[in-house]
């Protein structure tokens, strides 16, 4: 179960379900949710921040903040990482961590205090065809140590336990055989290739493969 501090002023019962609305998470008890006082200098009233962890075997999860920005812009800039995952520069980062990425929730993989990589979710809401999908990406630093399995089981559990999902994709490079295999360890099962799903660094459009896992195959 994540964990939710609320920073604000003591909150009602209204309070507490605008709150639980907002979040769309019914299953959060309310144990769940801390209501603290945190009040900046000068400031006559308090304000909510929500703040979530989202804790695995090996990484914790936790919302991208903007201090974060310098370390995934280094780590993405190796080729090891930039060859999937294109144009994560300065601006485009800040823009995630300022919540600016339209529908997606982006969050920083971190492995014994270190940031190690960035993992986002998205959510398709229209009820006939409501699910999720999770992109990532680990540091070169951190490849094969199993961390990117632990991260990702670590986000589908979330999506299915606490946002009430019943299926979700996720959408490597047809060759990224590394990242296929941490995914098929969670439970992903391979649908299909897409042909000429993305554009390289070289200017050559290649392959994608679809993935998805339905709830109870969670591994």
């Amino acid at each position: 179960m994540p964990r939710l501090v609320v920073a604000g002023h003591e909150p009602g019962q209204h309070q507490r379900l605008s709150l639980r609305a907002a979040l769309g998470q019914a299953s959060f008890d309310e144990q769940d949710v801390e209501a603290l006082l945190h009040r900046g200098k000068g400031s006559r009233r308090g304000c909510y921040k929500i703040v979530m962890e989202l804790r695995g075997d090996r990484v914790v999860l936790r919302p991208l903040a903007e201090a974060d920005v310098p370390r995934i812009v280094e780590l993405g800039a190796d080729p090891e990482v930039s060859r999937w995952w294109r144009g994560l520069t300065h601006e485009h980062v800040l823009g995630k961590a300022r919540g600016e990425d339209a529908g997606v929730a982006v969050f920083a993989i971190v492995a014994d205090g270190e940031v190690a990589g960035m993992i986002q979710h998205y959510e398709e809401t229209d009820e006939e065809y409501r699910h999720a999908g999770i992109d990532l990406f680990l540091g070169a630093p951190y490849h094969d140590r199993g961390l990117g399995t632990d991260a990702v089981r670590t986000m589908a559990r979330h999506l299915i336990d606490d946002l009430g999902h019943r299926r979700l994709v996720i959408d490597p490079a047809a060759h990224n055989e590394r990242a296929i295999r941490c995914y098929e360890k969670v439970g992903f099962t391979r649908v299909g290739v897409m042909r000429e799903y993305w554009l390289d660094a070289d200017g050559v459009w290649r392959d994608g493969l679809l993935l998805d896992l339905l709830a109870d195959e969670l591994s």
